[in-house]
């Protein structure tokens, strides 16, 4: 589980509901009064014909000139970002200006489901229109060429929600500036689609709030599984996923691939025993698979595994026969010695197991010693090569076996 800090992680994708700059004819907005705001054509720093607005009553006192945009939807935005490129013009660059010239306007929002007749009187202004912020030109313009005239335009983003109607209107307030609205862009952030730590995760519309969290559940890729808690990212405000909870890995028989965002199928030859990140493995020495996406190998013919073998282990074989075995015969009992075999078969972990018969006369054959023999120190699996027999009857014949 990963539980670090908060990280930005990926960037917001912006979706675009108006942009000014792409209007082809004339943008039509609002103006009140009629001697306000005027809707001039210009450029861009492209040199291509764009529509603004601008006003210059400055030597007038108690300005209030509004322009409004039309309808704009909001297309399940819950928190509308505008960015505006304007130009200001310096109060002490204009000579004998009055005292209420003005460096600075409003922005306002006012929500509405429906697109209301165009009104140019003062009764579409009594609506509870909310504002967003006073915006001021700053330091941080930059000089363009806009069709011969060279402007400090400043480029200043605001944002406001929640928004819940179907659509809101943009209002721009003028009290007494020297300026000119070259664009005005609204967009909304979605977090985007993204696969992370094996899991996809949808696109995401950002909160209603800079704060929110929006939280988005992941689906672990084909052939993921889940690792101990539920996989989730969450969506900030700005339209940025965060660091991630949980994740998912490959099952087993898959291992990773493309930076985490697929599992594909062990391939042949190789195989993955458990789920995890890691990645599959070579079969082991003397085992094979028999089909792409193995959880283990299995032994070829003539070779094996004991149940207690790892998957990764080697395959072996059975251990030839121990070698220079000798008796010790002491009256009923009998110490047996010997060799381990030439040939491990591939193990070090080869045991011995004794087996005791009692051979009588005639074509009776042997039968198993009783159980009153004893072996030293024990007649099964045995790691060393010595074993001790007593309370033997006579004619007994100790048959020794190797075991592995």
């Amino acid at each position: 589980v990963r539980t670090c800090g908060w990280i930005i992680w990926a960037l917001s994708t912006f979706h675009i509901l108006m942009d000014s700059t792409t209007a082809t004819a004339e943008l039509g907005w609002t103006i009140h009064p009629a001697a306000g705001w005027e809707e001039v054509s210009g450029y861009d720093e492209h040199m291509t014909t764009i529509r603004t607005y601008q006003v210059c009553n400055v030597f007038d006192g108690s300005q209030n000139n509004w322009v409004r945009t039309r309808h704009i939807r909001r297309r399940g935005a819950q928190r509308i970002h505008v960015q505006m490129k304007f130009s200001v013009r310096d109060c002490g660059s204009i000579p004998n200006v009055p005292g209420s010239c003005k460096e600075t306007f409003n922005l306002y929002f006012y929500e509405s489901d429906a697109d209301a007749a165009t009104r140019t009187s003062p009764p579409w202004m009594e609506n509870p229109w909310t504002k967003v912020d006073t915006i001021a030109a700053d330091e941080s313009f930059s000089q363009v060429d806009l069709g011969g005239r060279i402007m400090k335009i400043n480029s200043e983003v605001r944002s406001f929600g929640p928004v819940s109607r179907r659509g809101f209107y943009l209002a721009f307030q003028d009290y007494g500036a020297c300026m000119s609205l070259i664009a005005v862009r609204v967009f909304y952030r979605k977090c985007p689609a993204v696969v992370l730590n094996g899991a996809a995760f949808p696109e995401t519309l950002s909160g209603a709030e800079s704060t929110s969290l929006v939280v988005a559940r992941g689906v672990c890729v084909p052939n993921g599984e889940e690792v101990d808690v539920p996989i989730r990212l969450y969506c900030n405000g700005d339209g940025e996923w965060m660091v991630p909870i949980g994740g998912c890995t490959c099952k087993a028989g898959f291992e990773g691939v493309e930076n985490g965002t697929a599992c594909r199928a062990c391939i042949s030859g190789f195989f993955k025993a458990t789920q995890g990140d890691h990645e599959c493995l070579p079969c082991p020495i003397n085992s094979r698979t028999t089909n792409e996406g193995a959880t283990n190998c299995v032994c070829r013919n003539g070779f094996y595994r004991t149940d207690s073998d790892p998957a990764q282990m080697p395959c072996t074989t059975i251990p030839s026969a121990p070698r220079g075995v000798i008796s010790i015969v002491n009256e009923t009992s009998l110490r047996l010695r010997w060799t381990a075999p030439q040939e491990g078969g591939g193990r070090d972990d080869v045991v011995y197991n004794v087996i005791c018969k009692s051979c009588g006369g005639g074509r009776g054959g042997c039968t198993r010693c009783g159980d009153n023999v004893r072996f030293e120190p024990r007649q099964l699996g045995l790691t060393e090569a010595d074993v001790r027999i007593s309370d033997l009857l006579a004619h007994t014949l100790m048959v020794l076996n190797r075991g592995d």
